[in-house]
């Protein structure tokens, strides 16, 4: 007789830590393991500004799937529709092949992607700040708009290049325009006719305030900090169009920019709308213990699972953060190796630890078990936390010596130009237009066979 199958989607945070400690709970016997992610690697998305300023390279925040999982099959590809009727996935393989996975257990850790609205122009000239190609592709395309500011002769175009938007007052938003900023201020002092004072940093968003997760003084705090850099920090206030060179925001100002970068927040994957079970703001209901009511072996975790917080108690979700999908993860695996074995489930449970947000240099502010830290103190509780997170000492080793690597000799302001020809919309890095409808899975899994 078969082994029970077991199939997690999405290799992310929750995805990869639950796979993980199911190689440790379960023996090879009890379970066939396998694992469908469009990419090789679990991403630590929180230091994606520093890969996108170039503090950091790509290898330090990927961390190999293969390295962390010695058993578990990954699929290369991404779930683009599920039957839970029929227990099965239908899989858009990496080389654009579809294939249909079958399930005893189906683990759904999909993530999120960029949250888009309908704002003319913000499809086709955004960029997001969610997956490694996006980071690497924003280091050589703001280092390529000095290049050709540099060049210009024409006053216009190289106002239009030296001005940069980033859309989100979240901390995802924040330190990429922190890091951005201090890239391309040192940067430009390398460009004879280029000066500092003609780089302009907007930062946008339609809260009151900036990080309000972090409370009203460090908000206050991080705000000085960045007003003082010279970034236009602009609340209450979000964009109304964009075209390729310039962004109309809602107060009606007319921005000449070439550069617009998205972190307005995230929303589930669209994959789970291809369920048909009921959401909450779009994510899927799931019960303490991580199960999907009404879908016979189904577990759901991470940014695409409203999953309740039972500390906080009410109608209290968990937020979308690293640290809760991490040990969402770690608990789905206990309650599949229950479920597996006859065994009662238990509920997910995690007292958030806070927040940390590093603004570059010395400056960061923190708020680790409500202790509000700024400056140096944060900063060293900032990257202690990221390099505690990190998966492998290959990774922490990595991280740590680009750090220690940046302080000392600083950057290399370097193009790659291996993207050049790439498009940079927010569909084609994050492929949010992959996912089927009802309709063609009912269609794909008849053909394949029920």
């Amino acid at each position: 007789m078969a082994a029970p199958r077991i199939l997690i989607v999405g290799g992310g945070f929750a995805g990869m830590e639950c796979a993980h400690k199911l190689e440790k709970k379960l023996a090879p016997h009890e379970a066939e393991l396998r694992l469908i992610s469009p990419t090789d690697h679990q991403l630590y998305l929180p230091l994606l500004p520093h890969v996108a300023s170039g503090v950091l390279t790509p290898q330090a925040v990927a961390v190999p799937l293969r390295r962390m999982l010695r058993r578990t099959a990954i699929v290369p590809g991404g779930a683009i529709g599920i039957d839970p009727e029929a227990k099965a996935v239908i899989v858009k393989k990496i080389n654009g092949e579809e294939v249909v996975e079958r399930y005893d257990h189906l683990v759904l850790t999909p993530g999120s992607v960029t949250r888009q609205f309908d704002i003319p122009g913000v499809d086709k000239y955004a960029v997001g700040v969610k997956t490694l190609a996006e980071a690497a592709w924003i280091r050589d395309h703001v280092i390529s708009q000095l290049d050709l500011a540099a060049a210009s002769s024409h006053r216009e175009e190289r106002e239009q290049r030296l001005t940069f938007v980033v859309v989100g007052g979240g901390y995802a938003g924040v330190e990429t325009a922190a890091y951005l900023q201090r890239l391309t201020c040192a940067a430009v002092k390398r460009y004879p006719g280029l000066d500092v004072s003609q780089i302009k940093w907007h930062l946008v968003d339609i809260a009151p305030k900036l990080m309000p997760e972090l409370g009203e003084r460090l908000g206050e705090k991080a705000m000085a900090i960045m007003q003082r850099r010279g970034v236009d920090v602009s609340l209450g206030v979000s964009v109304a169009k964009a075209t390729e060179d310039t962004v109309t925001l809602t107060d009606d100002r007319v921005l000449p920019c070439r550069t617009l970068i998205w972190t307005a927040g995230v929303a589930p994957s669209p994959l789970i709308a291809t369920l048909g079970a009921e959401t909450n703001k779009g994510r899927l209901v799931v019960r303490p213990d991580l199960t999907v009511p009404g879908l016979d072996g189904v577990f759901a975790l991470g940014d695409a699972a409203a999953v309740p917080d039972v500390v906080k108690g009410g109608d209290a979700i968990c937020p979308p953060t690293a640290q809760h999908a991490m040990r969402q993860g770690w608990a789905a695996a206990r309650n599949v190796a229950a479920a597996l074995r006859g065994l009662p489930l238990a509920d997910y449970r995690h007292k958030d630890m806070g927040l940390v947000v590093d603004l570059g240099g010395i400056q960061a502010v923190s708020k680790p078990l409500g202790v509000q830290l700024t400056g140096l103190p944060a900063q060293a509780v900032a990257r202690g936390y990221h390099l505690g997170a990190l998966r492998t000492l290959t990774a922490r080793f990595r991280t740590a010596a680009n750090w220690g690597l940046n302080a000392v000799a600083g950057n290399d302001y370097v193009r790659t130009g291996f993207q050049a020809q790439r498009p940079a919309t927010l569909k084609d890095f994050e492929m949010t237009d992959a996912y089927l409808s009802r309709e063609e899975i009912d269609k794909r899994i008849a053909s394949a066979g029920r």
